[in-house]
């Protein structure tokens, strides 16, 4: 998943009830929705989510891990470290 996909599925379960709702009941067609692909493989049979405010709050620790991570890959791919 790329990061602002990441950033934007954080930022509907975060605020958005009803998306919220449609991921629990139906995960693949909710991130499909947000042009995100998931096999069905993928989906444990029992969901449950954080609340919005834990979500909220997780949001940017969250996104600063990938953005950290995403930054390094360079580096990685030349074989040094």
């Amino acid at each position: 998943m790329a990061p602002q996909d990441l950033d934007l599925l954080l930022s509907k379960l975060a605020g958005d009830d009803s998306f919220r709702q449609g991921f629990l009941h139906d995960p693949q067609h909710a991130l499909s929705g947000l042009g995100v692909r998931l096999d069905a493989n993928q989906i444990p049979a029992a969901r449950c989510l954080p609340s919005k405010e834990v979500i909220a709050a997780s949001r940017h620790a969250i996104k600063a891990k990938v953005d950290s991570a995403a930054g390094a890959i360079p580096f990685f791919l030349s074989g040094r470290r």
